[in-house]
């Protein structure tokens, strides 16, 4: 039995992850949970699996979930003791955001089996957070669908044998849009995915495209993988998840339903395989599949990604903390859809970049991006 701790355990990719632990009672047991401050479902969670430690994002939660659980812990401090408690043997990381950046930094000094989601902790400390796990000999489980797939392509494989790996990407709501059309989307339409049910921030990072920008630059880290080996095609049934292109020119590619349990139940199982909680596809009912170049002058987002990338130091953490601030911004109805790039790139072009940074140097860079707005 297996001790689970789920990071983000009220949001989408939380609550498919209790799912798929559901389903293998006698293999996993939910050890801790963490979320912001959603006590609804916090509560049917708790009622549900019975988990041993929560934590919630703000102290005033902790007397409407007393009742129901022994030990409550809030904030930072909370997720840093579930990701880092003796007993807990896997990690996800499902959070949104950047909340769970010392979180993960924890779970690696305490050598946990880590499961990550979350695009932006990496993105922010990759350099560093990499440097820590091969001091520890230990690499993270992506569960994000795409690196998933170039997770199991690369299993067996030389990396001196790899060509390129290929990014699919769904092209959100809006691939069909022109420029004047983007001018006048709502944020119904920008949370309205076409394929993939998700929170706020990712549905509109996906329709952005900066969601994409990010898995390049995760990509890079977590694969070692230079920013030219790097492509992404649009794939709008999202059905190939990703794939990775040989030297002799064979591609190889991870097909599956649009949905996140498949990668989810890999990781957990990994370096095995679980008997499977979703169907499989079928081949004949789904017909064509198609491919497109991406449009980077509609959809700046994919080049300010690599620019940030290429740039290094702080830069690529400039980009996710100024991405955060633009989303909720257009969220909260301030800014339209068209000026959430224009404010990534003013946030990127304006810090003081430091090169190779500490942990610290990177937390205090979010007060800095925000002072600038």
């Amino acid at each position: 039995m297996e001790n689970i701790v789920i990071l983000g355990s009220t949001g989408s990719v939380g609550k498919q992850a209790l799912e798929v632990i559901s389903s293998y009672p006698d293999r996993f047991k939910v050890f801790g949970i963490a979320a912001k401050d959603n006590v609804t479902d916090l509560k049917i969670q708790i009622k549900k699996f019975n988990p041993e430690l929560v934590s919630v994002h703000n102290k005033k939660a902790i007397d409407a979930l007393s009742p129901y659980v022994k030990k409550i812990y809030f904030g930072e401090e909370g997720l840093i003791k579930l990701a880092s408690h003796p007993r807990a043997d896997v990690i996800l990381i499902c959070t949104s955001g950047t909340v769970a950046f010392p979180a993960l930094f924890a779970a690696i000094s305490n050598k946990k089996k880590i499961i990550q989601a979350n695009k932006e902790t990496i993105i922010m400390g990759g350099e560093i957070i990499n440097k820590e796990l091969r001091q520890r000999n230990m690499s993270i489980i992506p569960i994000d669908s795409e690196h998933s797939a170039i997770f199991q392509c690369l299993k067996g494989e030389k990396m001196d044998n790899v060509k390129k790996i290929i990014l699919t990407c769904s092209g959100g709501p809006f691939k069909n849009y022109s420029f004047q059309d983007l001018e006048m989307v709502t944020k119904k339409e920008a949370l309205s995915h076409p394929v993939w049910q998700m929170g706020p921030k990712i549905s509109i990072d996906s329709a952005t495209l900066m969601n994409k920008g990010f898995e390049i630059i995760e990509a890079h880290c977590l694969f070692n993988m230079p920013l030219d080996k790097i492509d992404v095609v649009i794939h709008p049934e999202g059905i190939i998840h990703s794939m990775v292109e040989f030297n002799d020119g064979t591609i190889k590619a991870i097909l599956g339903a649009p949905n996140m349990k498949n990668p989810i139940e890999y990781a957990l199982f990994h370096p095995d395989r679980g008997n499977g909680v979703v169907p499989s596809i079928n081949l004949p009912k789904l017909g064509k599949i198609s491919f497109f170049t991406p449009d980077t002058e509609k959809f700046p987002c994919l080049e300010i990604a690599r620019g940030a990338l290429k740039s290094g130091g702080t830069a690529p953490a400039a980009l996710v903390f100024a991405d955060e601030i633009a989303v909720e911004k257009f969220l909260n109805g301030e800014i339209r859809f068209l000026d959430i790039p224009k404010i990534i790139k003013k946030a990127i072009d304006k810090h003081d970049k430091i090169m190779n940074p500490t942990i610290e140097d990177i937390l205090d860079l979010e007060k800095k991006i925000k002072g600038l707005f």
